[in-house]
């Protein structure tokens, strides 16, 4: 995986993680950021899919 998008992918995760921690909290979860390291991962590897999927079919629109 690219580096560099990846620090642009967690940049764009951080800007939406207090809205998604709050939404927690109101259902009665209360989270760490060592709970919520993983929910990153897995967000993390979405966004590298969605990525190269539309990287994809950029390219195959291209042909």
């Amino acid at each position: 995986m690219n580096q560099e998008r990846n620090m642009k992918f967690m940049q764009i995760a951080m800007t939406h993680l207090p809205e998604a921690k709050q939404m927690m909290e109101d259902k009665g979860m209360q989270l760490s950021m060592e709970d919520i390291q993983p929910l990153l991962n897995m967000l993390m590897n979405v966004m590298n899919d969605a990525y190269e999927l539309g990287r994809t079919e950029a390219v195959s629109e291209d042909d």
